[in-house]
């Protein structure tokens, strides 16, 4: 599901100008004395730059430059623009991930340079290798895939999840990265804040899914390096149905790997047949030769060697957290802090999001 909260598309900034949140005459003199870092060659030429992701999340831009004489790119994730929450949005934890991760086994992009000193363009961000490939958001992109290609890309998504969490953080220098001990009972009550944030009407069942999650806290298994939003639509598919890179790392933690598959069965279902018009979308079609949410769970567990019995509490734990997110912008779109069209869908969304996380739970 893509994030409902984000522009769709790229905003590619006239000749010269800056792009929204980002100045490019000190962000060049940055680089400038930043060249080995970026294998770069920037000399006088210009340096253009193209948002490609915004909204609530980070921002994500294609910096086009120099390298070796030849056109080149390189892309720029720096916090969203306006009042945010550090933890959230803390370009050094992000980088810090990246650069652990290079050595494993899992795909991620390869981390250039760190800024902390948020006078360059405005805030702290990072620069990092511009990944080939095809970002899948949509259900018009999957439409012309064969059922073999849908199946190797499904495939390989739930291998490089299950590597992931096969990690050992401290090998990788990740050990002090999160508390695993109590991570569940900390992610139940963070949502149920989240929610009071958020409420401007009474959504039948949603108090109850959360007393019935919070009674019903499973034992991790294992401590892993969870990325906290994986998805489909959060990974590079390269030519050949591979996972080119896994992007969007600033949920990153310490904590239990079943949470990162439960939401990613969330995502699985196909969300846009409970109703929110245009803000919700989905890559993931059953028509189109996607496997089912079964078969995927059985694809992880083979790989990963964990009991997935009690998976069904983390799906239902998942339909919570979308459910308050989905309310949280219903909230913001009644408002009228929201800017787009699409949102008034997701006041249907959440009640129809809270019975499937009841329905799971009592399966």
């Amino acid at each position: 599901m893509s994030n409902p909260a984000a522009p769709p598309g790229r905003e590619e900034a006239p000749d010269g100008a800056d792009p929204p949140g980002l100045a490019l005459a000190p962000l060049r003199a940055y680089l400038a004395e930043h060249e080995a870092d970026l294998d770069a060659d920037l000399g006088d030429g210009a340096l253009g730059a193209q948002l490609i992701a915004g909204g609530k999340s980070n921002l994500t831009y294609i910096l086009r430059g120099r390298r070796n004489g030849a056109p080149a790119s390189w892309v720029l994730r720096r916090p969203p623009l306006g009042h945010v929450l550090a933890t959230a949005h803390d370009m050094t934890r992000e980088f810090r991930v990246l650069s652990a991760l290079a050595p494993t086994g899992v795909p991620v992009p390869k981390v250039h340079l760190l800024c902390e000193d948020a006078e360059v363009i405005g805030a702290p961000f990072y620069v990092m290798e511009f990944v080939e490939g095809t970002v899948y958001r949509e259900k018009s992109q999957t439409a012309t895939l064969t059922a073999e290609r849908a199946r190797a890309m499904s495939w390989a998504l739930m291998d490089v999840l299950a590597d992931l969490h096969a990690v050992d953080p401290a090998k990788v220098g990740l050990g002090d990265f999160g508390r695993p001990e109590g991570y569940l009972d900390r992610q139940v009550a963070r949502w149920g804040k989240q929610l009071a944030a958020s409420r401007s009407r009474e959504v039948p069942g949603i108090d109850a899914l959360h007393e019935a999650l919070g009674d019903a806290i499973p034992q991790s298994q294992r401590a892993a390096i969870v990325h906290g939003d994986y998805r489909l639509d959060n990974a590079i598919v390269d030519d050949e149905d591979r996972i080119a890179a896994v992007l969007d790392w600033e949920m990153a933690t310490l904590g239990d790997p079943l949470a990162d598959l439960g939401l990613l069965c969330v995502y699985w279902t196909e969300l846009e047949t409970l109703g929110a018009g245009k803000a919700l979308t989905s890559a993931v079609d059953s028509a189109a030769g996607f496997p089912a949410q079964d078969e995927l769970i059985e694809r992880y567990a083979a790989r990963s060697g964990l009991d997935v019995t009690p998976l069904p509490w983390y799906i239902a734990f998942g339909y919570f957290k979308l459910a308050v997110i989905a309310e949280g912008i219903y909230y913001r779109y009644l408002s009228g802090q929201t800017v787009g069209s699409g949102f008034e869908g997701m006041g249907d969304l959440v009640p129809a999001l809270v019975r499937r996380g009841l329905d799971t739970l009592a399966a």
